[in-house]
């Protein structure tokens, strides 16, 4: 990557913008950078059996040196879960964030004794903070998590507006005071560029504001008899927070349920937001000494995890939570893609116990934290920068946002639709804008285990394979004098056929292991026993194919006796 110039600010998305979660921004001027940002992505169909996904930091390791600030913008895991993973990498540079995000930063740390301690920087909204060359600004966003920031990162060249995750509080399409207050000032500012969210872009109108949901939750808290369970993103503690104050003022008492709801809510409480008196909360074991309309539970599992503790409930399997038929169910979340059938799995086993089910597909009992495409344009009018790279999100949801943006006068040549690693640069006093040739280290980092890092693309592919066409074990011994084949070689399958029904191909299969072998080993004085294996995958591997049409690894085990 070649040095940067005089008079240059560059913007690199390192995570981001090209899925949904690892979100990391850099912005360099100078000899100093600024990180937004450090989020985790999770595992999907393509990196079975990993735990996470990292931004790739390789550019910020060879220029550590000039790391001034990472800036977190909120408290979701795909802004902060990498923390832990990444600031030694980085330095340990200083952390800006406002309170409840440290918290939650702090709480997950704890996870991690071995690290040394973060060196962590409580702000607030409108705080303005010299950070090198740069100067940073920020200001408050409203998203389905307390204090919830965007940034504003000051330059020579102009203000670099990053929003991290936002919708706006409105009514009926028009936006509070609040919002007016906040976008009102930094649309009198020099503004460079504009860095937003884009995951619901593609949605009309305005989102549904989180008032409406908590109207539409307390509705339910009074009317329902019975016991109620909500299940819910454990970290839209804004909604926890509500759902527990309005029960309390009902005299019910809650139950959570699940270690990340009983976490966020205990950060909640040591960060002032939530006050309840001291038996409101009970522990679940205490459940049935109150009648059922009196329980409210809070419970994690909503997307249909195996483990959670709905979802076990729903199994019959929770030691002490059994679902009946007063019970009422409010699955307060949408469904994450890829999780449908795991949620029709939850909503089945509930059903067949007898439970009533709210969900967001028939009432207003979730909205999500993004805006959508009106309030979006709402943003871009208010902040007015001369460029605008659209981040958070797939790059079809990108090349959306990037349409909203021409529709309120942005010009094409001014908006970089990026991707993971580009190198985009603003020079000329801030009048234009390149993308280099070069792009920084993209490739995905894993954490696997104990194992963090680039794992190699054969152990995904193997993975992969496993799961979709099992696992062929050829055990077989060969007398290294002669190199005949000493009896019928041992065959063991998992995941590629039923055994038992398919004696006619592993009679086949083993004629070919032992005719190959001996094809490669008879009258040989040195067997090259590497060599004879990979001639068995080959033919056996071959043959399972034509027969079945898939491709299970295939292993030889050759032993010389």
């Amino acid at each position: 990557m070649p040095p940067l110039e005089d008079g240059v600010v560059r913007v690199i998305p390192l995570g981001g913008v090209e899925e949904i979660g690892k979100n990391m921004t850099v912005i360099e001027y100078k000899d100093t950078i600024i990180v937004v940002d450090a989020g985790i992505q999770f595992k999907e169909e393509s990196t079975p059996g990993i735990d996470f996904i990292l931004p790739n930091t390789r550019y910020l390791e060879e220029n550590r040196h000039k790391i001034k600030a990472l800036v977190i913008t909120h408290g979701h895991l795909d802004h902060i879960g990498a923390v832990p993973y990444l600031m030694e990498k980085m330095g340990n540079p200083p952390l800006y964030s406002r309170n409840l995000t440290t918290l939650m930063i702090r709480k997950r740390q704890e996870e991690f004794p071995h690290l040394e301690p973060l060196n962590i920087r409580i702000v607030e909204k409108d705080d303005k903070i010299p950070v090198g060359d740069m100067k940073l600004k920020f200001f408050a966003v409203t998203h389905t998590i307390p204090d919830s920031m965007g940034v504003i990162i000051e330059t020579p060249l102009g203000n670099i507006i990053h929003t991290g995750d936002l919708k706006l509080d409105h009514e009926n399409g028009i936006p509070s005071e609040f919002e007016e207050n906040e976008f009102g000032k930094i649309s009198k500012e020099n503004n460079l560029l504009l860095m937003a969210d884009s995951t619901n872009v593609e949605r009309p109108g305005f989102s549904i504001p989180e008032k409406v949901v908590h109207d539409k939750l307390t509705e339910i808290l009074k009317n329902t008899e019975g016991r109620i369970l909500i299940a819910a993103f454990s970290s839209l503690i804004e909604r926890l927070i509500h759902i527990i104050n309005t029960a309390e003022s009902l005299g019910k008492k809650i139950v959570i349920d699940g270690r990340s709801m009983k976490n966020n809510v205990e950060i909640a409480r040591e960060a002032g937001m939530l006050t309840v008196k001291r038996d409101t909360i009970i522990p679940i074991e205490s459940m049935d000494d109150y009648p059922p309309d009196r329980i409210v539970v809070l419970a994690t599992g909503a997307q249909g995890d195996e483990f959670a503790s709905l979802m076990r409930a729903a199994n019959k399997s929770h030691k002490y939570l059994k679902i009946g038929k007063r019970d009422t169910v409010v699955l307060s979340s949408s469904i994450v893609p890829g999780n449908e059938r795991s949620v029709q799995k939850l909503k089945d086993n509930l059903s067949r116990q007898g439970a009533r089910l709210i969900h967001y597909q028939v009432s207003d009992v979730h909205s999500s934290g993004h805006a959508n495409r009106e309030e979006t344009a709402w943003i871009h009018r208010k902040v007015g920068a001369r460029f605008f790279v659209p981040v958070h999100g797939y790059h079809y949801m990108l090349r959306v946002h990037a349409d909203i943006a021409k529709s309120v006068g942005t010009p094409e040549g001014n908006i970089i639709i990026p991707d993971n690693g580009m190198v985009i640069e603003f020079f000329n006093e801030g009048k234009e804008v390149r993308v280099r040739a070069e792009s920084a280290p993209h490739n995905l980092v894993l954490v696997d285990g104990f194992s963090v890092g680039d794992l190699q693309e054969v152990v995904i592919r193997d993975r992969q394979l496993l799961a979709q066409d099992g696992i062929f074990v050829i055990v077989v011994s060969v007398e290294t004098a002669t190199g005949r084949v000493r009896k019928s070689p041992d065959i063991i399958s998992r995941g590629f056929v039923y055994l038992r029904e398919s004696q006619d191909m592993l009679r086949n299969a083993r004629s070919i292991t032992k005719k190959t072998i001996e094809d490669n080993t008879l009258g040989v004085k040195a067997i090259n026993f590497d060599y004879v294996r990979d001639k068995v995958t080959d033919a056996v591997s071959r043959y399972l194919f034509q027969e079945t049409a898939k491709r299970p690894i295939v292993l030889p085990v050759i032993l010389g006796v």
